[in-house]
């Protein structure tokens, strides 16, 4: 088994006001994933996704996707930093407020 995985991804497009976040939660929350979304002032939407390989690259294809009202215009992805990880509090997936 492998071990887990713990990416950082930016997402850059139309991702603010169309659900993104709220679509994010769930979709890592099925996946049994583990990190934090938040809204960006400069207009993105960031996300640590943190288990197993397969499901986080799952995942993160699904973030290219989003929610039916978004445009995902651009992905940045680069592995997370403990601290990146642990800056959402730890436990269940979760929502965190805007920076």
């Amino acid at each position: 088994m492998s071990a887990d995985v713990v990416r950082h991804v930016m997402i850059r497009g139309r991702v603010q006001g169309v659900g993104y976040r709220d679509f994010t939660e769930r979709a890592a929350l099925s996946r049994g994933l583990t990190g934090w979304v938040r809204n960006r002032r400069d207009g993105a939407v960031e996300a640590v996704l943190a288990g197993p390989p397969a499901l986080v690259a799952d995942m993160i294809a699904a973030c290219r996707r989003g929610p039916f009202n978004a445009r995902v215009d651009a992905i940045e992805e680069r592995d997370a930093t403990p601290d990146e990880l642990a800056s959402g509090g730890g436990g269940q997936f979760t929502v965190l407020r805007t920076v």
